[in-house]
C-alpha cells in the first residue's frame, strides 16, 4: 500500500474511534431527520390535498357519463406522466424500501435529487388518481436519500453514507406514521440488520428530529388512534392463539399472491412502464364510483370501521377482500408506491372480522373489538414484514398503551412463527431479492468464478475463528473475506489480521455455493459455551 492510501486508512480509523465521531453521528442523524422529516411532511399534504381533490371530483361527477368517460382519459394522461417520471429515474418504481435496502447493502447508488423530486410527483399523480398504494415505502425512500444528501454535504465516505441513508430511512417511517420508535426499529430491523451502538445514537437522533418537525406542523395526534376499553381477560387469550393463527395464514397469502400478480405484470413485455400502469389506473376510475372507499391508502376505510355499530361480518369481509385486490393489482404494476399503510388497514379490516365473526357465531359482545383491530394490525405486520418487534412497537405507538402489550406480542410471535412454517417468503426480502436481480452484477473477484453475493457473519465468544490469523482458517471454496468491523472500524483484512471475538466478517462468495458456505460458516462462528 503507497503512503497516501496508508494515511488515509489510518485518519479514516482515528477519527471512526473519535469522541467527535459521535458527536458528529448525533448531529448528522439529526440534520438527516430535520431534511427527511420536511421532505416526508411535504410529501403526506401534498398527498392529503391530492385525495382531497380526488374526492372532490369523483364526488361531483358521478352518474354523469360524459364526465365520468373524461375522468378515465384524466386517468390515462395521469399513468403515462407516472410512466414518463418512471422511464426518468427507474429506482423509484414500485415502494422504495428495497431500493433503500439495496442502497445500505451498496448494491444501488440513486441519484438522490432524482430520487426526491419523482418520486415526490409520482406519488402525488397516484393519490389523485385514487391508487391504493400508501405513503410509507416511498417515504422511506424519501428520507433515506435526504440523507444521502447531508452525506455528499459533508463529504462523508460510503460507509457513513449508508448510516446516514438509514437515518433517512427512519426518519421517513417516523414522519409517515408519526411513530418515531417504529422508525428507529424498522430501519434496524428491516434496512440495517444489525444493532452497534453508533447506528443507534444516530438513528434515534434522526427518527425523533423528524417526529417533532411533522408534529410541529400537522399536529401529535397519530395517523390512525385506538383507544382500548380495558384489558383482554387471560380466559380469552385462546382467540389471541387463534387470530394470531389466522393471521399467519393470511401474511403468507398476502405475500404470495403479491408476488403472483408481479410475475403476471412481468409477462406484459411492451410498451412498458405505460402498458402495465394503465391497468391500475383504469380500476381506480372503476372504484371511485362502484366503491370509493377502496381508493387511496385506507384513511376513509378506518374511519369507517374504527367504531362497531352498524357493522357486519360479511359486508366487512368483502371490504377486506376488494382492498387486498386492489392493493395487488396497484403494487404489482410497479407503480411508485407503498403497500404498509394499506397492510395495516387490512390489519385491522382482519382484527374486525374477527371481533365481528366472534359475534355473529359465537354471540360474544364487542367489548373488546379495538383489541382486535390492534392485534390484526401487529399479526398481520409480523406474518407479511417479518419484523414483529417493530408492529409491536407501532401498535403501542397507535395506541398509546403498554396495557395490551402481552396480547400484541403473542399474536405477533404466533403469526411470525405460522408464516414462516409456509415456506412463505418475507415481503421485503423477496422484493430485495428482485431488486438485486436487476442491479448491476458486482465486479469479478480473481478466485470466485459465476455470480457474486455478499453475506455478513458474526464471530461468537469462544468460536472456531476467534484468535486465529485469516491465513490460518480453511475457509470454504470460493469464499473470500473482504472487510472486519470491529468496535465501529473497518478493517480491511490480508492473511495476518488475526479475528476476534464479536468481530463482524463480510465476506463474498459464488451464489451457487451460499448454502454450503453459510452452514460452515455458522458452524465456525457459533459461540462456545
Amino acid at each position: 500500500m503507497d503512503k497516501t492510501a496508508d494515511t488515509g486508512a489510518s485518519a479514516h480509523v482515528s477519527r471512526r474511534f473519535s469522541r467527535k465521531y459521535q458527536i458528529d453521528l448525533v448531529v448528522e442523524g439529526a440534520l438527516v431527520g430535520l431534511f427527511g422529516g420536511g421532505v416526508v411532511t411535504l410529501y403526506r399534504l401534498s398527498l392529503s390535498t391530492a385525495e382531497g381533490l380526488l374526492r372532490g371530483i369523483t364526488g361531483a361527477i358521478e352518474g354523469q357519463l360524459p364526465f365520468m368517460a373524461a375522468w378515465f382519459a384524466v386517468l390515462a394522461l395521469l399513468a403515462y406522466l407516472v410512466g414518463r417520471l418512471v422511464l426518468w429515474e427507474p429506482a423509484t418504481s414500485g415502494s422504495g424500501i428495497p431500493q433503500v435496502d439495496a442502497e445500505v447493502m451498496d448494491r444501488m447508488d440513486m441519484p438522490w435529487h432524482r430520487v426526491i423530486l419523482a418520486k415526490f410527483a409520482e406519488g402525488t399523480l397516484g393519490a389523485f388518481a385514487g391508487l391504493s398504494m400508501g405513503r410509507e415505502g416511498p417515504s422511506v425512500q424519501l428520507g433515506g436519500m435526504a440523507g444521502k444528501a447531508v452525506s455528499k454535504l459533508f463529504g462523508r465516505k460510503r460507509g457513513e453514507e449508508r448510516l446516514l441513508v438509514t437515518c433517512g430511512a427512519a426518519a421517513g417511517m417516523s414522519a409517515a406514521f408519526h411513530a418515531p420508535l417504529t422508525g428507529v426499529l424498522f430501519a434496524i430491523e428491516e434496512i440495517h440488520k444489525e444493532f452497534t451502538s453508533s447506528l443507534i445514537i444516530s438513528v434515534m437522533a434522526s427518527s425523533l428530529m423528524a417526529d417533532y418537525l411533522v408534529s410541529g406542523i400537522l399536529g401529535v395526534a397519530p395517523v390512525m388512534s385506538l383507544e382500548f376499553t380495558r384489558n383482554l381477560p387471560h380466559v380469552d387469550y385462546a382467540f389471541v392463539v387463534l387470530l394470531g393463527i389466522v393471521c399467519g395464514l393470511l401474511g403468507a397469502l398476502h405475500n404470495r399472491g403479491m408476488f403472483a400478480c408481479q410475475r403476471l405484470y412481468g409477462r406484459i413485455e411492451k410498451g412498458l412502464p405505460f402498458l402495465r400502469l394503465i391497468i391500475p389506473f383504469m380500476l381506480a376510475g372503476v372504484a371511485a364510483f362502484a366503491w370509493p372507499e377502496l381508493m387511496c391508502g385506507g384513511d376513509a376505510i378506518f374511519e369507517q370501521i374504527v367504531e362497531p355499530a352498524g357493522l357486519r361480518f360479511l359486508p366487512m369481509l368483502a371490504l377486506l377482500g376488494g382492498k387486498y385486490l386492489f392493493t395487488t393489482v396497484s403494487f404489482g404494476s410497479g407503480a411508485p408506491g407503498g403497500t404498509l399503510f394499506p397492510l395495516v388497514i387490512m390489519g385491522a379490516l382482519v382484527g374486525a372480522c374477527f371481533a365481528l365473526g366472534m359475534e355473529a357465531f359465537l354471540g360474544r359482545g364487542l367489548t373488546f373489538y379495538e383489541n382486535f383491530m390492534a392485534l390484526g394490525i401487529a399479526g398481520l405486520f409480523a406474518a407479511v414484514v417479518r419484523a414483529p418487534v417493530t408492529g409491536v412497537v407501532l401498535v403501542f405507538e397507535l395506541t398509546g398503551s403498554l396495557d395490551a402489550l402481552l396480547s400484541v406480542s403473542l399474536v405477533s410471535i404466533i403469526a411470525y412463527m405460522v408464516a414462516n412454517l409456509t415456506k412463505t417468503d418475507p415481503f421485503y426480502e423477496h422484493l430485495l431479492a428482485s431488486q438485486l436481480d436487476i442491479c448491476e452484477e458486482m465486479p469479478a473477484v480473481e478466485g470466485i468464478p459465476g455470480k457474486k453475493i455478499v453475506k455478513t457473519f458474526h464471530v461468537g465468544a469462544g468460536s472456531r475463528l476467534e484468535g486465529k490469523k485469516v491465513s490460518e482458517i480453511p475457509w470454504p471454496d470460493g469464499t473470500r473475506v473482504v472487510l472486519i468491523e470491529r468496535a465501529s472500524s473497518e478493517i480491511i483484512p490480508n492473511g495476518s489480521s488475526v479475528i476476534e471475538a464479536l468481530d463482524e466478517l463480510l465476506l463474498i462468495m459464488d451464489s451457487e455455493a451460499e448454502d454450503d458456505v453459510t452452514m460452515k460458516l455458522d458452524v465456525m462462528t457459533r459461540p462456545q459455551g
